[in-house]
């Protein structure tokens, strides 16, 4: 895992001041196809440096970039969540930011992927155009979802069925994708809930038996089939 300064970059493209990102880089020798991560709404903590570092093992060289970057959490999260909404600002540059990082690399194929937990999942879905493959896992989706989709690239998707946040967004999903004639693999897991992906609860140690309850945990169960997916998936459309 190595720390990446992607601030000059993003000044070109209105992104962050500072701009941090994390490379982990797969085994071997390069070039691979290259992945854009995108972290949860607690931002690119050590759960999500381990996601990078599982992606970068199958064979991606995967960049995890840290939208609050200029701030962390407490001054960032507002207006990440304010750009999230528009579908403009700040966050979508430094995702532009990121995928021309990878596509300019030598060690890049310039075949580049994107993956997004949480509310990384839902700025995935709204960014696909500008990828070959994109993961959404627990993404919430967009409003217009079927416009949105309407030129998107192939998707892969997991969500839980007890993910009280997110109720029916994978057959919502699932329909939108199907219309669109997007390529795509998406499947609800039964007994899994929102970041069911994650191997240990995330965020602070005192909200997280509010967390459990609110079935935001782990499932040992859901989660090898959806890395499988998603390995699997990219693997079709990066390579």
């Amino acid at each position: 895992m190595t720390e990446i300064d992607l601030t000059q970059q993003a000044a070109q493209h209105g992104g962050s001041q500072p701009l941090r990102g994390y490379l982990a880089t797969p085994p071997g020798d390069g070039p691979w196809p290259g992945l854009v991560m995108i972290h949860e709404i607690m931002g690119l903590e050590p759960m999500m440096l381990r996601h990078a570092d599982r992606m970068a093992q199958a064979g991606y060289l995967t960049l995890a970039v840290d939208l609050f970057s200029a701030g962390g959490l407490r001054r960032c999260l507002v207006s990440t969540m304010r750009a999230l909404r528009k579908r403009q600002g700040r966050p979508f540059a430094d995702i532009e930011t990121a995928r021309t990082w990878l596509t300019a690399s030598p060690d890049c194929t310039g075949k580049v992927g994107v993956i997004g937990f949480c509310m990384g999942g839902a700025f995935a879905l709204l960014t696909t155009t500008g990828f070959a493959a994109a993961s959404a896992n627990y993404g919430p989706l967009p409003r217009d979802l079927d416009t949105t989709l309407a030129n998107s690239c192939p998707i892969v998707a997991s969500y839980g069925a007890r993910d009280r946040t997110l109720k029916n967004a994978a057959p919502k999903l699932e329909a939108a994708l199907t219309k669109a004639n997007v390529p795509h693999d998406v499947k609800e897991y039964p007994t899994a809930g929102h970041a069911f992906l994650n191997e240990d609860l995330s965020g602070p140690t005192l909200l997280r038996p509010l967390l459990r309850v609110a079935g935001i945990s782990p499932d040992p169960t859901a989660a090898p089939d959806a890395w499988h997916r998603i390995t699997n998936f990219f693997a079709h459309h990066l390579h």
